[in-house]
């Protein structure tokens, strides 16, 4: 943490009676019915530094941002503490959210076809979904484990982790060795588990691989030129706790481990897995209170879907830039691009998240690359500090730093108007709006995995 961080958050805490990230931090209470009241609040903004302000006091400051404007989810006593510290919400959004269970128990099967709210997946039904493309298509796809969640490792039930290779299959593809013929793409999604488009996008990049393969010269000559890898649900802990809610569904945004002890019967328990990696750990836009929403865990790496990704990770790219410095570069030949999805910004980020005052050494490759991205959502682009706000011990700041990979965040939002915002919008807007949006942009993503930081530059 710098010393001006370090001032703010103490000019914060020495507010009294009850500061700012205490009352961000209050339980929320419960109805007879066991739901509560979210509030998102639109909070306008006049200096660069508020984003870093509200994150410091403990807000649930969500990814979404309009002008000057940004927007903290809470409850109703949330806009007391806002107003304390000199800003002027207006609640925009409420809404009656169950509370977690106390049991993480999984939703019981329904295979590919078991849903909640109107037809978002459950974790069985994005495994099975995987199962499935592979039996179906065994020339073009490979279902690998990879790892566990924090709840099997625990002896909880839990979930195994799993990502699927897909593309025409020759001898030696999808093999977990970074010396591969063809480049890789790499897709991740629901990191937080609240944001469930990501996973959607998934399931349909997934779909459109294996369905258009002869039939779309595109996606031919993606299959045949370069691996697809898509890790649909990164953090299937917090997506069960999620669909239990059903058809309202639970805004858990971090994983399951309550090993820091308990939020309250009304609190969040959990790590968020995108502050938890293992670069630039403890930074900007990051807490230690376990029951922040940006908790970033008791050590770097300290979660095992953070361990086993990075292992993952590591097994399917070479470490090519050989400097440790932030502005040291990977070279020009590095092949490889790794996109993560978040939710609901509209936004295309690049690294460095953790600290936009420092460009990385490919910062005109990533920017250029992240330039033509935008265009083809209609999203703004840049680093996160620069239009959203920093945030540190992400994943894509860590596959770059740690392996030079070309790493991207894609946060998908309703940028046209289109009643599609939030975290779990109609499910009739996966259709109708942002697979449209996102087809275009994820085939010219993969398209560039064979030279990145080459195309992407001259593209700019």
């Amino acid at each position: 943490m710098t010393t001006a961080a370090a001032a703010m958050v103490l000019a914060l805490t020495a507010l009294s009676p009850m500061s700012p990230s205490a009352l961000a931090r209050a339980p929320q209470k419960a109805d007879a019915s066991g739901r509560h009241t979210v509030v998102v609040y639109r909070v306008p903004t006049h200096d660069q530094r508020d984003a870093q302000k509200l994150i410091s006091a403990g807000y649930d400051l969500i990814e979404r941002r309009q002008g000057d404007d940004l927007f903290v989810m809470g409850d109703p006593s949330t806009a007391t503490g806002l107003r304390r510290l000199g800003f002027s919400p207006t609640a925009v959004e409420r809404m009656q959210k169950p509370l977690p269970h106390q049991s993480h128990a999984a939703r019981a099967t329904g295979g590919v076809d078991d849903t909640y709210d109107s037809g978002y997946h459950t974790v069985d039904a994005h495994y099975a979904h995987l199962d499935q493309v592979a039996s179906q298509h065994p020339d073009m796809a490979k279902v690998v484990t990879y790892g566990q969640s924090w709840l099997k490792q625990k002896g909880r039930g839990g979930r195994d982790l799993k990502a699927i290779c897909i593309t025409k299959l020759k001898q030696d593809d999808c093999r977990l060795d970074p010396d591969s013929t063809k480049p890789r793409f790499f897709l991740m999604s629901q990191i937080h588990a609240r944001e469930l488009t990501t996973g959607e996008v998934s399931w349909r990049w997934i779909d459109t691989l294996t369905s258009e393969y002869g039939k779309n010269s595109d996606i031919t000559a993606l299959m045949d030129s370069t691996e697809m890898w898509v890790v649909p649900i990164t953090n299937p802990d917090g997506v069960d706790i999620v669909a239990q809610g059903g058809d309202n569904p639970i805004l858990q945004r971090k994983n399951a481990d309550d090993s820091q002890g308990s939020c309250g019967a009304d609190g969040q328990t959990g790590v968020d897995l995108n502050r938890n990696a293992g670069t630039h750990f403890g930074g900007a836009g990051t807490s230690t209170e376990p029951c922040s929403e940006i908790y970033l865990g008791p050590a770097a790496d300290s979660e095992p879907e953070n361990t086993a990704l990075e292992g993952l990770f590591r097994k399917l790219y070479p470490a090519v830039r050989t400097g440790t410095g932030d502005t040291d570069p990977a070279p020009a030949t590095a092949k490889g691009l790794m996109i993560s999805l978040h939710s609901d910004a509209s936004m295309v980020l690049l690294p460095w998240e953790a600290d936009h005052t420092i460009h990385t050494g490919n910062d005109a490759a990533l920017r250029g690359l992240a330039g033509q991205l935008g265009k083809l959502t209609g999203y703004q682009s840049g680093q996160a500090g620069e239009i959203l706000y920093d945030a540190s011990g992400g994943s894509d700041d860590w596959t770059y730093d740690k392996l030079g990979l070309a790493s991207l965040t894609i946060e998908i939002g309703d940028s046209d108007g289109r009643n599609c915002s939030g975290f779990t919008p109609a499910f009739s807007c996966q259709d109708s709006y942002f697979w449209p949006k996102m087809k275009p942009a994820l085939i010219y993503a993969a398209k560039q995995a064979a030279a990145p930081y080459r195309t992407s530059a001259r593209d700019h």
